[in-house]
């Protein structure tokens, strides 16, 4: 493995660069300039040490995207300490579960999950702050009481002619040091705790500010609507914005479709990083629609105004977002095929990027001007990629990835580890895809969801799914396996489905199968559609979780 720059030194050559910029702001809230952030971050170092924290424990931290969200997370890292973010939207067993699990001594946590947890469940910790104003909500350690009580006196001790860019030291990190301990799970008895050393995270953000700095600047906006407790954000919205000297803004509250348009609209980011309920979403809403009419159809019609009619959508799609992106990323699950082709019609800068918790997550990802219709990118730099098939062209198999940025293994889970990690270094995505002669990666669906045809043939519910989701009044929908038979699972368009009974409905989604069954082979048809009440529930990425419905 080829040694990297000390992480940290990406975080202390911001901070010293761009002092007196804006750093990090709560959305509708309060702004930190990066001088702001510095002294944050010493006061809780000063806290840390005199709790008895050492370099390599662990402190989680639980709560919606905020600025001191990402205060404490950087202050974790810049000690030496290792940070284990947790998905606020895992419910209080979870929490305490991986709490527990991975050992950690503190937790920091939002006004929200305080309510929830409990701390006698948790009796490894030695305390709970509060992340709005640090505040302490439990303490089993009279170090830590202390010290809270005392901080800022302490603080005053150690730095009594003011706090200044010469007092700016971080923790020197290892490459193969770990970082985080990122869990895909908080279910006891599937908990992963991906344990990602230093290295994964230079290798991301050093490939972001490689890739991305030449058109998103310093002191450019960027909007974290992710949560920063998944990678995806953590890494592309959060980290390499932060390390690129962006001025960050937080939404802070549930992010529902009304507040991340006005977001959108009053920060103008200038990288949108998003996953694809985001961007279908806003497109079947708000351009299909449009598209539709008869007048619209007919100019569709006409070459010459054609392409005056597409400039014009793609820039009201493009002022959507803000109107200041570089490019639109979309990853972390699968983009809608006629999305896709219809922003990529109309010329609007999107390109469709490939990872895994367990890459910290980047695989591939390729520049907007570069990017391969239906692919999902190339193989980024420090990371190889292969397709474990005869054939990679043509018969999908296993992708295989290794590199800079694979993780160290699952924590206190070796079995995982060696499953996920062959003996030569490349890790096992449980994805399958495909890969043409220009290395762009195309993905067919995960190795755990493909089904069986009745004569051996592989069938891939993900390719069936993306034809079904774009016929009338299919709003989500899965395809399940019973007795050999494939069926779909719909949940209809709530805001047209008010004009038909149910009766009507069902006699939409069969229409819906017969047209869909002509553009499938005889192996991958429907025998039958089944509508639901209520949305499937979906992952933090926003995928459907399959094995609830099998």
């Amino acid at each position: 493995m080829n040694t990297c720059p000390s992480f940290n030194e990406y975080i202390r050559q911001s901070i010293l660069n761009n002092w007196n910029s804006n750093a990090l702001t709560d959305y509708q809230g309060q702004t930190l300039q990066f001088h702001d952030v510095a002294r944050k971050i010493a006061k809780l170092h000063i806290a840390f040490q005199n709790t008895g924290i050492e370099k390599g424990d662990k402190i989680a931290v639980c709560g919606r995207n905020s600025a001191h969200w990402a205060v404490t997370f950087l202050a974790t890292l810049t000690y030496g300490a290792v940070v284990v973010p947790i998905l606020h939207e895992f419910n209080a067993e979870q929490i305490h579960n991986i709490v527990n699990h991975s050992g950690a001594r503190l937790l920091f946590v939002g006004d929200y999950i305080a309510k929830e947890i409990d701390p006698e469940q948790m009796p490894g910790l030695e305390g709970i702050l509060n992340l709005p104003d640090f505040s302490l909500m439990m303490s089993r350690s009279e170090q830590l009481t202390y010290a809270r009580e005392h901080l800022n006196m302490m603080f005053g001790s150690r730095y009594p002619r003011a706090f200044t860019k010469e007092d700016v030291a971080y923790h020197e990190d290892q490459p193969e040091e770990l970082a985080l301990i990122n869990y895909t799970s908080g279910t006891t008895g599937f908990s992963k705790g991906v344990m990602l050393p230093y290295r994964a995270l230079e290798g991301n953000v050093g490939f972001c500010i490689r890739r991305l700095g030449a058109y998103v600047k310093a002191g450019s906006a960027m909007l974290d609507i992710l949560p920063m407790a998944h990678m995806y954000g953590l890494a592309i919205e959060f980290l390499f914005g932060f390390c690129n000297g962006c001025h960050l803004f937080f939404l802070n509250r549930l992010p529902s479709p009304t507040l991340i348009a006005k977001a959108f609209t009053d920060v103008q980011p200038a990288l949108v990083v998003s996953v694809p309920l985001i961007i279908e979403k806003i497109i079947r809403k708000r351009v299909f629609p449009i598209m539709q009419t008869p007048r619209m159809k007919l100019l569709m019609a006409m070459p010459v105004v054609s392409k005056k009619v597409k400039e014009k959508i793609c820039e009201q799609v493009y002022q959507a977002f803000g109107g200041q992106a570089y490019e639109v990323i979309v990853g972390g699950a699968a983009l809608s095929k006629e999305v896709e082709q219809f922003l990529l019609s109309i010329g609007f800068p999107l390109t469709v990027g490939y990872g895994a918790t367990e890459c910290a997550p980047l695989i591939s990802y390729r520049d907007w001007t570069e990017f391969a219709a239906g692919s999902c990118g190339c193989a980024i730099d420090n990371m190889e990629v292969r397709i474990a098939s005869s054939d990679p062209q043509n018969v999908a198999g296993e992708i295989l990835t290794r590199g800079q940025n694979v993780m160290l293994g699952y924590y206190k889970n070796e079995e995982a580890t060696r499953q996920a990690l062959d003996a030569d270094g490349w890790y096992h995505t449980g994805d399958l895809g495909t890969m043409d002669d220009d290395g762009n990666i195309y993905i067919r669906g995960r190795i755990k969801n493909m089904l069986l045809g009745a004569n051996g043939q592989n069938i891939y519910p993900e390719e069936i799914e993306d034809k079904l989701s774009s016929m009338p009044m299919v709003s989500e929908c899965l395809v399940v396996q019973r007795e050999q038979k494939l069926v779909a699972l719909i949940y209809p368009d709530q805001d047209e489905m008010m004009n038909f009974s149910r009766q009507e409905l069902q006699d939409i989604m069969e229409q819906n199968r017969l047209e869909l069954n002509q553009q499938l082979p005889a192996y991958c048809r429907l025998t039958h559609m089944e509508l639901v009440d209520s949305e499937f529930q979906k992952t933090p990425k926003k995928s459907i979780k399959r094995y609830l419905y099998q």
